[in-house]
């Protein structure tokens, strides 16, 4: 049974987890402590998972975890109603910029305790995993996945153009890019575009906040929207006159639809993720990758991140049961296997590089983790801050008065933190 909990659920009313109510959780007179882990890991990487799950269960006699897969939007829609009627997981996985909301109303159990374990398997953390599990000075969750955007480039399209050498900084970007950019015909719409910059529902909303760190800007600090900045004018300046002068990347389009160019050959390079890898195999386009070349101030770039969190709706021994596998997931051997099979890199910083050399996606990325940032560390209303960003973003590229712009988004934005 549990203890009684009270907290803030869907739409901020309280909500009591009352102590009648059970979860998938709990153990039997004599028997393991059973757990429900909720994830939504449906590839090669749910395989690797299960595979490690059950390794665990396996390694000893006293825990058993037992896994539900879900749409990760299924979790997001479901987890407060579950875990107030007693129903919800004990272990639950989602993209790092939702754990805040959560972890806000009190649906997580903290973790501080857990990290201060020396066997806990959590010192040698890559820095900016450990910071996106952070809520006000807490730590809420254990990272599962972190990995910094980067370039995806065609190597074919490359080579007919003649180009050598990746671009390493934005001036070189831009010039590569209208190299690689083609207009056969003449009519202001090229073939090909040298990029595909979205301007909108970028991938894992990471595109222009990275732009932004490269040139010395950001979209929050300190809890606080600094958005409206003379190095974000000149950055948005910098790209929307590259983007309307040289046509190296079409505008009005989306994260989807930037995929969907770079996996039809019709862009030379893209910003993505890890998945970037699969859609180019799966269109037979040969690809390598880079970090996002450097802007004027640095080379930086948004990452992409999961993490697992303990819902408040467990009893003590529960928790230190989630708690070893945490600990277990996270060693030596699991940290190289959960890398190699999920496509992302270690995430910890200790692991050798040439322990995951024979996954050519996994080495590349490794290089670059160095270069990676989380998106919006602790800000709960994440969705309206980079709403905001979007219309932003998408606007500017369109023509508009950047400095106006950056004036309503530091406005929005700030109304969303203090919410």
């Amino acid at each position: 049974m549990k203890r009684t909990r009270t907290w803030l659920g869907v739409g901020g009313a309280a909500l009591a987890l009352v102590a009648t109510g059970c979860s998938g959780g709990g153990s039997d007179a004599g028997g393991p402590v059973e757990l429900t882990f909720w994830h939504g890991y449906s590839e090669a990487d749910g395989d690797v998972l299960e595979g490690i799950v059950d390794d665990f269960n396996a390694s000893q006699d006293d825990i058993t975890i037992n896994t539900e897969l879900k749409t990760w939007a299924s979790i997001d829609d479901t987890l407060l109603t579950a875990l107030s009627a007693g129903e919800g997981p004990d272990i639950v996985a989602m993209p790092s910029e939702r754990l805040p909301v959560y972890a806000s109303k009190g649906a997580f159990a903290e973790l501080d305790d857990f990290y201060d374990d020396e066997g806990s398997n959590t010192a040698n953390l890559v820095p900016g995993a450990a910071d996106m599990v952070e809520v006000d000075g807490v730590k809420y969750g254990v990272p599962t996945g972190f990995v910094p955007l980067a370039v995806y480039y065609n190597t074919a399209l490359f080579e007919a153009a003649g180009v050598t050498e990746f671009p390493q900084t934005w001036d070189e970007w831009v010039a590569t890019s209208e190299q690689l950019t083609v207009d056969e015909d003449g009519d202001g719409t090229p073939e090909q575009y040298g990029v595909v910059l979205p301007d909108h529902a970028t991938v894992g909303n990471g595109l222009w906040p990275s732009l932004f760190y490269g040139n010395g800007g950001a979209v929050v600090e300190d809890g606080k929207a600094v958005i409206d900045s003379p190095e974000n004018a000149e950055t948005l300046e910098f790209w929307a006159s590259a983007i309307a002068d040289s046509q190296i990347s079409p505008t009005g389009v989306d994260g989807v639809g930037a995929d969907e160019l770079f996996s039809g050959g019709k862009a030379a390079m893209t910003v993505g993720g890890p998945w970037m890898a699969s859609i180019a195999d799966e269109n037979g386009i040969a690809y390598e990758i880079a970090p996002l070349p450097a802007g004027p101030k640095e080379q930086a770039a948004s990452a992409i991140g999961v993490s697992m969190a303990v819902t408040v709706d467990t009893e003590d021994a529960e928790q230190a049961a989630a708690e070893e596998f945490f600990s277990f997931f996270l060693n030596d051997e699991n940290s190289v296997a959960w890398s190699l099979g999920s496509g992302w890199p270690p995430l910890r910083s200790d692991i050798p590089a040439e322990s995951v050399a024979s996954n050519p996606v996994v080495a590349s990325l490794t290089e670059i983790a160095a270069t990676g940032r989380p998106l919006l560390p602790g800000v709960v209303n994440s969705v309206d801050v980079l709403t905001a960003v979007d219309e932003l973003t998408q606007r500017a590229v369109a023509g508009e008065d950047v400095d106006a712009l950056l004036g309503e988004a530091q406005s929005e934005i700030q109304a969303a933190l203090d919410e």
